[in-house]
This record gives C-alpha cells, sequence and structure tokens, in this order.
C-alpha cells in the first residue's frame, strides 16, 4: 500500500471564481477524499511524493520506483486522478520509473488556482510541473482527456518530451459522439442517482459491471457527484498542429470506443509524421483497465526502439 499522500482536503470548494474547478460542498470533498484514500492504498508503495507550485495552482505527483532522468509521466482521464491506474502503475514499473500526477482541474489531490484559457495553459503547467521534478525529460503516457493532453503538450509545450503514448484519446483525432455526449452530461447532474452514474460508467467501458467494489469506479463516480469541472471545452488540434508534431508517439486507439469513431480516429493520427497507430478490436475506451500488460509490453517496445 502507499501513503496516501496530499489527499484533496486543500482543494478548493465552491464558491470560487469563474473558470476555477471545486468541489461542489466541503461534505462532498469528504466523500470524495475517502474514496481517492482507498484508491490510493490500491497501489504499489510510491517512494516519493511531490507536490509542486505552477502558475494554475498546485500539482501533487507520486514516483513509483527510484529517481531517473527519462520516466513514464502518466496523465489521468477526465473526472480521475492517479488511483484510476490501479491496473497499469505494477506492469509500467518493470519497464522503469513511473510519475503520476494529479491533473490540474480535475478532483484529485492538486488544486487549481487560476483559470485556464485553452490548450496552451493546458499543456503549460504540465511543462512547469515537470520541470520540478527533477528529471530531463519525460514519456509522457495519457489516457482518455489525458491522452488529449498529451497531444496538446506535443503541440505547444514538447520541449521536456521525449514521446508521448496515447490510449485512446479523446477529443483529439474525431469529434466526441452522440453516446459520449449523454455521458458527459450526465456527469454534471448533481443529483443523478448512484447506479445510473455507475451504468454511465459501464457504457463508457463496453459493458462491464461497475460499482463502488471497484476502487476507481468509487473514485470517478464521486468525481462526477462531487466535483465542478471549470475547464477549457477541449479543442480537437488542427490538421496543420498534428502535421507538426516532432515528438515521437505511439496512438493506440480502442476499436468498441464510444467516444469517437475509432477507425476515423486512427486514419487521422497517422497524419502524424511521428507516430505509430493502432487500432486494438475489442477493446473499449477504459483500455488502460483491460489490457495493462498488453499496454506495457507496447510501451515496452515502443520506448526501446527510440
Amino acid at each position: 500500500m502507499t501513503d496516501a499522500g496530499t489527499l484533496p482536503d486543500s482543494a478548493p470548494v465552491a464558491p470560487q471564481p469563474e473558470g476555477i474547478s471545486c468541489f461542489r460542498t466541503a461534505a462532498g470533498r469528504a466523500q470524495f477524499t475517502d474514496a481517492y484514500r482507498a484508491g490510493m492504498q490500491s497501489l504499489p508503495p510510491a517512494e516519493e511524493i511531490r507536490t509542486v507550485a505552477t502558475t494554475f495552482g498546485t500539482t501533487t505527483a507520486y514516483r513509483f520506483g527510484p529517481p531517473s532522468p527519462e520516466p513514464i509521466l502518466l496523465l489521468s482521464g477526465r473526472q480521475a486522478s492517479t488511483p484510476m491506474w490501479r491496473a497499469n502503475i505494477a506492469t509500467l514499473r518493470e519497464i522503469g520509473t513511473v510519475w503520476s500526477i494529479d491533473s490540474i482541474g480535475e478532483p484529485g489531490a492538486s488544486a487549481q488556482t487560476k483559470a485556464m484559457s485553452g490548450p496552451h495553459d493546458q499543456a503549460a503547467w504540465v511543462d512547469e510541473a515537470i520541470a520540478q521534478l527533477g528529471v530531463e525529460r519525460v514519456h509522457l503516457l495519457g489516457v482518455s482527456i489525458g491522452g488529449w493532453l498529451a497531444a496538446q503538450c506535443a503541440i505547444h509545450k514538447p520541449q521536456r518530451l521525449a514521446s508521448a503514448i496515447l490510449l485512446d484519446p479523446a477529443v483529439t483525432f474525431a469529434p466526441i459522439t452522440w453516446k459520449m455526449i449523454v455521458v458527459s452530461l450526465g456527469s454534471v447532474v448533481p443529483g443523478m442517482p448512484r447506479p445510473l452514474r455507475h451504468r454511465l460508467l459501464s457504457w463508457i467501458s463496453g459493458g462491464v459491471k461497475v460499482d463502488d467494489n471497484i476502487p476507481e469506479a468509487r473514485l470517478i463516480a464521486s468525481g462526477m457527484r462531487d466535483f465542478q469541472l471549470h475547464q477549457p471545452r477541449p479543442a480537437q488540434p488542427t490538421a496543420d498542429e498534428l502535421r507538426a508534431i516532432t515528438t515521437p508517439m505511439l496512438v493506440i486507439i480502442a476499436g468498441a470506443s464510444i467516444i469517437h469513431n475509432p477507425e476515423r480516429a486512427a486514419e487521422q493520427a497517422r497524419t502524424i509524421p511521428t507516430a505509430q497507430v493502432e487500432l486494438w478490436p475489442g477493446r473499449s475506451h477504459a483500455i488502460n483497465g483491460e489490457a495493462p500488460e498488453a499496454i506495457a509490453t507496447r510501451t515496452a517496445e515502443f520506448l526501446h526502439a527510440l
């Protein structure tokens, strides 16, 4: 088990200035903190926990493994944080050192203090956080909106990136589908019954049963219920932005994802000159939890070939 580190107790509670993500109530923050603590206790031990200051707020980072000049750095999905990587940290740790950071503006142990105006700002806080981790460069590995954020870093702040690995990135290579719009709208309804939130998460996850017995499901459901998300609407990169990326990139698209049209997303991803693009049949948007061993194997192959 790992120390829970900087729990979300210091994260802001409503009301907050416009553009600041926060918990709806102190009671909601306490409920989320319980879910966060339970999720962190399911992870391997963290060798280091660090909280760093950025222009847009404080960022909490966890290191799994010894110090390394070029570690893997995890970027979580929407309404999620470090505990969502329960299935992945141990397998990725076999490749090398892993850092995970809780994203500013998402429910977790990081705390937003300044509004972000768009993708450049969102890439900037990641770059500022990396600069304070005592590393030379990182291999970004992001899932869903974390994959989108990794792509934005490759576009706007590539200097500290050794590579980027995108797992079914949202709003990056194809528009969001109506199915995902339904899920997104449902996630911001404060009074939605817990079973219905679990049903929405199950839909994203390819029909797998989801309930509070799964630590990351409990965490995300609490984030959906207890957190007010105030972030700029994710902008899909332009064709010119994608063609200009120079960072080595591995893009894995889930063939059964409901977040976008998988074939269309894969086709657009192939316009990146430095990208290796794969479509994994039968995998849902919850691909990181479905195929942790396969992801670790493919990540190792990709990194060793750089």
